[in-house]
């Protein structure tokens, strides 16, 4: 990947209608956090950018289930969403919202102009109606049967089992969600985005340019879009919930969430800018500025067509992406996460689990990341790799490194003497880890890059077994060097721990009373722990993880524990 002078880098916007869940964290927010910390450690600009998504249906038959006001649940939700990326240090330069009074200015400016410059339409349509309720089924108030893998519980919008973009009139046997009631076809004005008009536009960026960076999912759903051939969208809705119309006559309408939402990445920017006293356009507007833009495989659409189109018809000199990345779904228990049924694992519900145990759950979810397939998170796996990994490999090496050196050089860095051709062969190989990594981080390999960093702490333990130091014939001089060398190892990993476990990385370096430096002088490892350089108080990086635990988050799921 060639650098950029400068990165905008967007997680996607999470819906404010419920908490995060493990499947957002691995698929999303992890990547994008890990992708972004190695960016600043090489100096690089870059700005991470998200908000919660406050409008939309979802948050209104949340409301609804609820019996709240749609505000109360956007409050509540917003800020337990937000206190989870700071507990699991998730380092968004800005978290906004949509429902603040820049996001209403940037997003009804974008809507204005489209109106008077008539890039939009309006058209009379049919739509379904529970007569019960009084009210338009738009989006998730209808269900049904979808027409392309015949799931029994498609939404009016998106079938969630294939991820097929939909409209209400698409299902099979719709029917209300609110009432359950069967609907019936009502005439209603809506205003339309012709997306066909920049059907060869999108060709041209998407099936031309982007062919060969992009990822295989990404790609492919978009240029099956492209080949189906692209229509007219409703950019409106009838909802009482969302951004007003900003057109006399249309009282009861609102902008379409997924036309107002992606347009948060701008306002949130611009919040930011306010804040920082700092000029936002160059991050959005200046072509050498790379747009990385994180997002759920649900949200390809909207991502790859839509938003795109809107930047362009815009046509304020607004970049386009230059990489969209959407994981795969994270399974829980070899089953389907879902919300509704509670089959999930809440982040802030883990917390109160498991304190303190924040870099766990971030080198799993990292490790099991569904970056090129769906992939499984269990219980039992989640131990495993706590107790057999993190405890045994990394944290033992760390901590038997340090205890050696109390024990046999008073806290301080050994002077090293004769390095064999194994420590010489040792210390070069340790160099080169930090361009190995950078590399993965770089081509979005996250789960290769978090192995590649297991594996140095590998080396470090198995030096460390090998040579010994411990035993009582031991040579001083030799003694030294094992622990000098041992020593470099840690400090090379305290240093590339922070983009996966930042809070493991602050530990480190605390004990070893260092720095974070740039990531291309990790390298010169001589320079970083110096013989004589005392270090500071040690302490366990992990925490063992008891079958207890683990039987008391299956016993959550309603799973029996067997041979107990």
């Amino acid at each position: 990947m060639k650098k950029s002078s400068r990165y905008t880098v967007t997680a996607a916007l999470p819906y404010a209608n419920g908490p995060l869940h493990i499947g957002h964290l691995a698929g999303v927010y992890l990547p994008a956090d890990v992708f972004v910390r190695f960016l600043r450690r090489n100096n690089i600009d870059v700005i991470f950018i998200c908000g919660s998504d406050e409008h939309g249906v979802p948050i209104a038959i949340q409301a609804k289930k609820e019996n709240k006001k749609p505000k109360d649940i956007v409050n509540k939700y917003h800020h337990m969403i937000k206190n989870c990326f700071i507990d699991f240090d998730i380092k968004f330069d800005h978290y906004s919202r949509t429902s603040t009074k820049v996001h209403y200015k940037i997003s009804t400016s974008f809507f204005r102009r489209f109106y008077e410059e008539k890039k939009i339409f309006e058209k009379e349509s049919q739509q379904y109606f529970d007569e019960k309720e009084k009210q338009f089924l738009a989006d998730r108030y209808i269900c049904g049967i979808c027409p392309y893998c015949n799931n029994n519980n498609a939404y009016g919008d998106q079938c969630e089992n294939c991820g097929n973009f939909l409209n209400p009139m698409d299902l099979i046997h719709p029917k209300s969600t609110i009432s359950g009631n069967i609907p019936i076809l009502e005439k209603t004005k809506h205003w339309y985005f012709p997306l066909n008009k920049y059907q060869k536009f999108l060709e041209k960026w998407i099936l031309v340019k982007h062919k060969k960076d992009w990822k295989v999912n990404v790609y492919g759903q978009a240029k099956s879009w492209l080949d189906q051939g692209l229509k007219p969208r409703p950019i409106t809705r009838d909802l009482n919930w969302g951004i007003p119309i900003p057109i006399n006559g249309y009282e009861g309408k609102v902008m379409y969430v997924w036309f107002e939402a992606p347009i948060g990445y701008i306002s949130s920017t611009i919040e930011w800018s306010k804040i920082k006293k700092m000029d936002w356009e160059p991050y959005w507007k200046d072509e050498n500025t790379k747009l990385i833009q994180f997002i759920g495989k649900d949200n390809i659409v909207f991502h790859c067509i839509i938003f795109p189109v809107i930047l362009k018809a815009y046509n304020s000199g607004y970049i386009l992406p230059d990489q969209i990345l959407a994981n795969e779904f994270l399974n829980l228990e070899n089953k389907k996460i879902s919300t509704s049924k509670n089959w999930a694992v809440w982040l802030h519900e883990y917390l109160e689990d498991f304190p303190n145990q924040q870099d766990a759950l971030r080198y799993i979810l990292i490790a099991n990341m569904p970056d090129k397939k769906d992939n499984n998170f269990n219980w039992k796996d989640f131990q495993k790799k706590n107790n057999d990994e993190l405890v045994s490999i990394l944290g033992n090496f760390v901590n038997r490194t340090m205890t050696l050196v109390k024990r046999y050089n008073n806290g301080m860095v050994p002077y090293p003497f004769n390095f064999t051709k194994k420590d010489k062969k040792i210390l070069e190989n340790v160099k080169n880890y930090p361009n190995s990594i950078g590399f993965l981080i770089e081509s979005y390999n996250f789960r290769e890059a978090l192995t590649c960093f297991m594996n140095l702490a590998r080396v470090g333990n198995k030096y460390l077994t090998e040579e010994e130091p411990w035993k009582k014939n031991k040579e001083k001089k030799r003694l030294n060097t094992i622990l000098y060398i041992s020593l470099q190892i840690v400090g090379v990993l305290a240093q590339l721990s922070e983009p996966f476990l930042p809070y493991t990385a602050n530990k480190l370096l605390d004990m070893l009373r260092l720095q974070p430096c740039d990531w291309n002088h990790i390298k010169n490892i001589e320079k970083m722990l110096v013989p004589g350089h005392s270090l500071g108080k040690s302490s366990l990086l992990f925490e063992v993880i008891t079958n207890e635990k683990i039987e008391n988050q299956l016993s959550k799921l309603g799973i029996k524990i067997q041979n107990k």
